[in-house]
């Protein structure tokens, strides 16, 4: 038998998370799970940099979309089961998802992504804005 601290908060985190971690039976099995990794967004006068950690997943197990505006980054870490007895699991693995609400000013034709060292850095380029962006209507 193991002892699990009881986390009183995990119920209502899990409420406003869009989705539900699926835990298996931890003896002798990893743990399948949705998971978000962690990302950092900055902008400079040029372009908006997202840069997402995503150790040890493969470039082929990731995929970066557009659509409708948003930018939705997924993919899958897998876990390789190794004949060890395992002790502790403390990362996560399985399926993962985050999207992006792209701004008003991204070129979503300019925008490119490198993966280097478990960090994909994706490049949002700006654009100019048109000159009638705001317009006053009428009322009659």
């Amino acid at each position: 038998m193991s002892l699990v601290r009881w986390n009183p908060f995990r119920e209502f985190d899990s409420f406003f998370s869009p989705s539900t971690r699926l835990m298996s039976n931890f003896q002798d099995s990893a743990i399948e799970s949705s998971w978000k990794p962690l990302v950092d967004v900055t902008e400079d006068a040029s372009e908006y940099l997202i840069k997402v950690e995503l150790p040890e997943v493969k470039k082929e197990d990731i995929k970066v979309a557009i659509n409708n505006n948003y930018l939705t980054l997924s993919g899958e870490r897998k876990f390789e089961k190794e004949d060890k007895k395992l002790h502790t699991i403390e990362r996560f693995y399985g399926h993962f998802e985050r999207t992006f609400n792209l701004p008003e000013n991204v070129c979503e034709a300019d925008i490119h992504a490198e993966f280097k060292d478990g960090l994909l850095q994706l490049h949002l380029k700006k654009s100019e804005l048109p000159k009638n962006s705001q317009r006053h209507i009428n009322i009659q």
